[in-house]
């Protein structure tokens, strides 16, 4: 029987989304956990398909904006829950829906795809660059001391109710999306996720905590986390596991570091989700006891490939022929010429005419499209060809910023 992809319909949601969590191991989501992402799901960007009356792949694009290199807030389809069932495997129906989901994309006036992979082999073919890196930190905090700035005494951090303090806490969020690139800015809705705590979710650990730092009446920083209470014949050897935190400055930043690290009967603290420049690594005393690991996180899909390249600002002047290859967007393909001022005032046009000055695919300049990482990397392993002496470096400065980009949730 053929496979037919078609928008998602509301009355197909439950059986759409058990795909989805049958493509992910099978577990069940708990309630609080549908409901929300019921409530999320865009019908009109989501997409189903179907063999007959079962429901055999699925995928979906929430309408995001996405900070960029100077600041700007671009559109981009947050792509999700994409799965196909064991039994359609190497059938074409993830290529099917890619084709469709990367088309409608360009039809809907978005620049950019974003994503966060289970497995990074799958999308490179699609075209999708790994852009932002995260950082995990597994501190020894009876063993790591924190070097704390000015200030720190002058900010109270006090305990709040998590979803009583969102406001709060996304008033501090917005400030900081603003200047780091790859941070979505929050959507109607979405401040929700940042506050579900489903039990069966705990995995042992206490509810959802919150505390928030204030200054002069003013909320400068919050933090959420849970403890997980355990005990040996030595004593309390609880975890505290940070789900989130932001601050305005580093005294309000310290702050919430310093209480964190000092909770009662914990001598472990976990990050999941951490910038690679995060300034904790320069407040610990001991960054090998931090334990830290980096990997890729966010992936992003140049869809509006001069449009995208203008959204962006650029940290030094640049004048360049981009040769660039996209068998799966070709209107994506040629020769391209960037031209910037630093800070802003970009343009790209086509120029057939122009010799290139590098030949790379919409995979690696989605990979450094967000200004992390480098080219340099890339055209030693011969994924970036320099046709031009010197043109890695200037276009890879270029492209770099002050500011690692950086995915603080999933979608």
């Amino acid at each position: 029987m053929t496979v037919e992809l078609r928008v998602l319909r509301p009355a197909e949601w439950d059986v759409w989304f058990s795909c989805v969590e049958r493509a992910f191991g099978g577990v069940r989501s708990s309630p609080e956990a549908r409901e929300l992402w019921q409530e999320l799901t865009e019908y009109d960007r989501f997409i189903g398909a179907w063999d007959g009356s079962e429901c055999v792949g699925t995928t979906g694009a929430f309408g995001f904006r996405v900070t960029v290199p100077g600041g700007a807030a671009v559109p981009a389809a947050g792509v999700t829950a994409v799965g196909v069932a064991g039994t359609h495997r190497r059938r074409g129906v993830l290529t099917s829906m890619m084709r469709r989901q990367l088309d409608d994309v360009r039809a809907w006036g978005e620049p950019l795809a974003v994503l966060t992979a289970s497995e990074p082999a799958i999308y490179g073919r699609f075209g999708y660059g790994a852009a932002t890196r995260l950082l995990r930190l597994t501190v020894d905090t009876a063993r790591v001391a924190l070097a704390l700035p000015a200030g720190v005494d002058a900010v109270r951090v006090r305990y709040a109710d998590p979803v009583a303090a969102l406001p709060a806490c996304e008033e501090v969020y917005g400030r900081l999306a603003a200047g780091r690139p790859g941070t979505p800015v929050r959507q109607p809705g979405w401040e929700r996720r940042a506050v579900l705590d489903a039990e069966q979710d705990r995995a042992g650990a206490s509810p959802l905590q919150c505390v928030l730092a204030e200054r002069d009446g003013e909320t400068v920083g919050y933090a959420t986390f849970r403890i997980t209470p355990e005990w040996d014949s030595a004593g309390p050897k609880g975890t505290v596991t940070v789900r989130d935190l932001g601050a305005l400055d580093p005294a309000a930043y310290a702050s919430l570091w310093r209480f964190l690290f000092g909770l009662d009967l914990t001598s472990v603290l976990e990050c999941g989700t951490r910038p690679v420049d995060d300034p904790l690594l320069h407040l610990v005393s001991d960054v090998r006891r931090c334990r830290p690991r980096v990997q890729d996180d966010l992936y992003v899909r140049l869809v509006d490939l001069p449009t995208a390249l203008q959204a962006r600002s650029y940290r030094v002047p640049v004048d360049a022929v981009l040769e660039v290859e996209d068998a799966f967007c070709p209107w994506n393909a040629g020769r391209w010429r960037l031209v910037a001022g630093a800070g802003g005032g970009s343009r790209c046009v086509p120029a057939p005419e122009r010799e290139p000055d590098l030949a790379l695919s919409a995979r690696e300049l989605a990979a450094v499209y967000l200004g992390g990482g480098s080219l340099a990397p890339l055209a030693a392993a011969g994924r970036v060809r320099e046709l031009r002496a010197g043109a890695v470096e200037e276009v890879s400065t270029a492209f770099s910023w002050g500011a690692e980009p950086w995915l603080p949730h999933g979608f």
